[in-house]
C-alpha cells in the first residue's frame, strides 16, 4: 500500500493525508502547481509532502476533495455540501481546463437550481458555510443564497417583502431591494392573528450564525442606523436572546461577532422608540444589548430613550444585575435618573413618583456590602429637593445602609446624612427614631431635633394645617384651643425640648471630654521622662 500512497498533505496544520499524488493532482491544477514547485526542491526524495494553509472546511473539506479524486470525479452532490464542495473545488482549481469531470461545474450545475430550493435547504445550505464563511462570502457563494432565501421568504411570508418601485424609490424604507413592512389592512383576520404573534420564520433564521444573519439583514438595506423595520428589529432581539446563553460562555471575540446586530437593534429602538416599544421593553432590549460590545453612542441614545419615560419603571425593572461588582446596577439606574432630571418638561407629579422609586430602590440597595458611600450619595442626591414630599424613606434607607456598613467612620456618617436628608421634611416619629439611634451621630441628632422642634413650634400657630407624612394621607389641624389634640401635641413638644437639652449636653460633654484628651497628649509629647508618669495611670474621661 505504500506505494500507492506517495503524497503527504498537511490541511491547515490539522491533520496529514497520506494520498496518491496521481490521482489527487488528476483533478487540481493547484496541486499541481504546488508539488511542481516542491519537486524542484527535493530532488532524489521518492516521499514529498506539501503543506496547504486556509483550506476551505479544513480537514472536512479535504475529505471530500479525496473522495471525489478517488471516485473518478464524481460525488453525490446534496444541499449540505454543495457549500463546502463548491469553495473546495474554487480553491483548488478543480476547473473543466484540468478536466471534463471537474467539481466545480458539478456544483455550479447544482446550484443553479437553488431557487426551485426548498426554505428549508437553503437554511441547511447557508449554515453549512459557517466554518468557511470568509471564503464563501469572498467568492460570492453566501450572496447567491442569501437572495435565493430572500426570494423564498417573500413567496411564504405574511410580512409583505416588496421591490422598490421607480416612484418610491427616495423613500428611505424603500432604499435596498427588499423591505419589511406590515400587513395591509384588507389582510384577512386569521392573517392578522398570526401577524399579531411570533412569525414563523424567527425560530428558522436564528439557527444561523451572526455573520449570515448581517448578511441577510444588510441585503435588506436595514443595518445599523438605517434600520427602520419593527418587525426586523424584534426579529434581531429574539435571535439575541436566544444566543445570550452561548454568548455568555463564549470569550470576548465571540461577544464581538454580535456586536454590529446589538447595535442595530439599538438604532431601530431609537428610530421607533415610545411608538413601538413600552418602558420594560425599551429597558429589556437595553439589558440585551448591552452584554454584546454595543458601541457608547448607542447605549447613550438608548439611556436616554429609557431616561425619559423613568416615572413608567417599577422597582423590580430596576433590580438589574451589576457588572462592577456590585449586586446591582447602580450605576445604570444613576444614569437614567440624571437623564429624568435634566428634561425641564417634567410635571411635579412624574418627578414626585420618581422620587418615591428611588426611595424604595436606595432601600433595596443599601444592604450591598459593595455599594459605595459615593455611589449611596450620587443616587439620593440624583434629585431635586421638590421630588420628596417627605424624607423617612431616606432615612430608612440610610439607617440600613449603616447597618449593613458598620465601618463606616464618624465622618461619612455625617456626610450621609447631612447631603441626603432634608431634617424639616422628616416625620416626627422619624425623628424620634433618628435622636434614638445609636448609630447615627449626635451632632446630627441634634440638628434634626432643633429643626424638627422649630417646625413643631410653627405648627401651633392658629389654624396652622401641619401634615405627617408618614401617615398615609392623613391631615392633623391644629388650632389654638385647649382640646385633647393641643394637649398632646404640646406634650410632644416638650418631650422634643427634653430630648433636645440632652443631645446639647451630650454634644458639650464629648467636647470637653476631647480637650482634656488633647491636653494630656501635648503634656505627655513635650515630657522627657522615659519612665511611665503618673499622669499616664489616671483613668480617661468617659466621653458620654
Amino acid at each position: 500500500m505504500a506505494e500507492f500512497c506517495n503524497l503527504q498533505i498537511h490541511v491547515n496544520g490539522q491533520q496529514t493525508f497520506f494520498v496518491n499524488e496521481k490521482i489527487i493532482t488528476k483533478y487540481s491544477g493547484r496541486l499541481k502547481k504546488i508539488l511542481k514547485q516542491e519537486k524542484g526542491k527535493t530532488r532524489g526524495i521518492k516521499k514529498s509532502s506539501i503543506d496547504i494553509d486556509d483550506f476551505p472546511g479544513g480537514a472536512d473539506g479535504f475529505e471530500l476533495v479525496s473522495r471525489f479524486c478517488y471516485n473518478n470525479g464524481s460525488i453525490i452532490v446534496t444541499v449540505a455540501n454543495v457549500s463546502l464542495l463548491h469553495c473546495c473545488a474554487t480553491f483548488l482549481g478543480m476547473t473543466e481546463r484540468i478536466s471534463s469531470c471537474n467539481l466545480l461545474q458539478q456544483t455550479e450545475t447544482f446550484l443553479g437550481g437553488i431557487f426551485y430550493w426548498s426554505w428549508n435547504d437553503i437554511l441547511v445550505s447557508l449554515k453549512s458555510c459557517e466554518s468557511f464563511f470568509s471564503y464563501a462570502d469572498s467568492s460570492g457563494l453566501v450572496e447567491k443564497l442569501v437572495f435565493a432565501l430572500l426570494a423564498k421568504f417573500a413567496q411564504n411570508s405574511d410580512i409583505i417583502l416588496a421591490a422598490p418601485s421607480s416612484s418610491s424609490s427616495s423613500s428611505p424604507e424603500t432604499a435596498s431591494m427588499f423591505r419589511f413592512s406590515s400587513p395591509t389592512k384588507n389582510t384577512s383576520p386569521s392573517a392578522r392573528r398570526r401577524s399579531s404573534s411570533r412569525p414563523w420564520w424567527f425560530d428558522d433564521l436564528s439557527i444561523l450564525p451572526p455573520k449570515i444573519i448581517e448578511k441577510v439583514v444588510k441585503s435588506l438595506g436595514a443595518y445599523g442606523a438605517e434600520n427602520n423595520s419593527l418587525v426586523l428589529t424584534k426579529f434581531l432581539l429574539h435571535y439575541l436572546q436566544k444566543k445570550t446563553a452561548v454568548i455568555r460562555k463564549g470569550s470576548l471575540n465571540s461577544r464581538s461577532e454580535y456586536g454590529g446586530l446589538a447595535g442595530t437593534v439599538a438604532y431601530g429602538a431609537i428610530l421607533l422608540g415610545k411608538k413601538a416599544f413600552s418602558w420594560r421593553g425599551l429597558f429589556w432590549i437595553l439589558r440585551v444589548v448591552s452584554q454584546l460590545g454595543l458601541s457608547r453612542d448607542c447605549r447613550i441614545g438608548l439611556e436616554r430613550l429609557i431616561g425619559g419615560m423613568l416615572d413608567q419603571a417599577t422597582l423590580d425593572d430596576l433590580l438589574v444585575c451589576g457588572h462592577d461588582g456590585g449586586v446591582y446596577d447602580v450605576n445604570l439606574v444613576l444614569r437614567l435618573i440624571r437623564v429624568f432630571v435634566s428634561d425641564d418638561s417634567v410635571s411635579a407629579q412624574k418627578m414626585k413618583k420618581v422620587g418615591r422609586l428611588i426611595d424604595k430602590y436606595l432601600g433595596e440597595v443599601s444592604p450591598d456590602q459593595n455599594l459605595k458611600v459615593s455611589k449611596f450619595l450620587g443616587v439620593a442626591e440624583s434629585l431635586p429637593d421638590s421630588a420628596r414630599d417627605c424624607f423617612d424613606g431616606v432615612y430608612r434607607a440610610i439607617d440600613i445602609y449603616f447597618q449593613s456598613h458598620p465601618t463606616l467612620s464618624s465622618e461619612e456618617r455625617s456626610r450621609l446624612c447631612s447631603r441626603c436628608l432634608n431634617y424639616e421634611k422628616l416625620s416626627l416619629e422619624a425623628c424620634k427614631d433618628l435622636a434614638k439611634n445609636p448609630k447615627i451621630p449626635p451632632k446630627v441628632a441634634v440638628q434634626a431635633l432643633a429643626a424638627q422642634s422649630q417646625q413643631c413650634s410653627i405648627a401651633s400657630t392658629p389654624e396652622f394645617v401641619y401634615e405627617s407624612p408618614i401617615k398615609s394621607h392623613a391631615q392633623m389641624a391644629l388650632y389654638n384651643s385647649f382640646d385633647a389634640d393641643s394637649t398632646s401635641v404640646s406634650e410632644e413638644n416638650e418631650d422634643l425640648r427634653l430630648n433636645l437639652q440632652r443631645m446639647q449636653w451630650r454634644v458639650v460633654e464629648l467636647e470637653r471630654s476631647c480637650k482634656e484628651m488633647k491636653g494630656q497628649m501635648s503634656r505627655m509629647a513635650k515630657s522627657k521622662i522615659s519612665t511611665p508618669s503618673p499622669a499616664l495611670n489616671r483613668a480617661m474621661p468617659r466621653l458620654c
